[in-house]
């Protein structure tokens, strides 16, 4: 049974693209929250999301940011998120985070299977992560 086990509440604050005969690309840079399984914290000034498509294939993204926080145990510390995935045919979004994080507290998260799903909401997403 999957547990959702952290929520990213993302806010878009700028969008670059570039639109080639070949394929676009385009750069979202965001800022915001994250809360769950014993962390809670903001999203880091350097958090973009890149996404990348070959006309007439699926569109691909990959987003990294670094959380800084405080454990369940109210310590300070981060955590780096590399989140990959693919636009699927009926436009839901499933992801594959590669995580890091300087805390004992959470350490679990760079071994656990985990996989996130992507909602959409004014200004930005929300990213629910959740462990298998």
């Amino acid at each position: 049974m999957e547990k959702e086990i952290l929520t990213v509440d993302v806010n878009i604050t700028g969008f670059e693209e570039v639109k080639g005969k070949k394929g676009e690309a385009c750069m979202i840079l965001f800022n915001g929250t994250a809360e769950g399984s014993g962390f809670k914290g903001t999203i880091g000034p350097s958090a973009a999301d890149t996404q990348k498509q070959d006309y007439g294939k699926e569109r691909f993204l990959s987003a990294r940011y670094i959380l800084t926080g405080k454990d369940a145990d109210g310590k300070d510390c981060r955590i780096f998120i590399e989140n990959n995935g693919a636009f699927e045919a009926n436009g839901d979004i499933t992801t594959h985070p590669l995580i890091y994080t300087n805390s004992e507290n959470l350490s679990w998260l760079e071994t656990a299977d985990i996989f996130g799903k992507i909602e959409g909401k004014e200004g930005g997403v929300l990213i629910h992560l959740f462990q298998k």
